[in-house]
């Protein structure tokens, strides 16, 4: 993906000077009318946001998707299946 989806988890990956980190994204939209604005997370290394991500999406029953602009999704992480447009 190449944007946050409103209905899903998504989890920001990015590379900068400080290496490779994570943030994860609950939009409002998708919370079911208990959060007004979307709640974004601090920026993790990407293995911590990675994990909190599944973790969130787990409990709060809701699709993950991976926004990953910079290419830095390890494959020991499973496989990333891209949209077909």
């Amino acid at each position: 993906m190449s944007e946050v989806q409103p209905d899903a988890i998504t989890l920001v990956l990015k590379r900068d000077n400080d290496g490779i980190s994570g943030s994860i994204v609950l939009p409002a939209a998708a919370s079911g009318g208990r959060l007004t604005t979307d709640q974004v997370s601090a920026q993790l290394p990407a293995q911590d946001a990675f994990r909190g991500a599944i973790r969130l999406a787990n409990d709060v029953k809701l699709a993950l998707v991976v926004c990953d602009p910079d290419g830095v999704w390890k494959s020991e992480w499973g496989d990333l299946y891209q949209p077909i447009e």
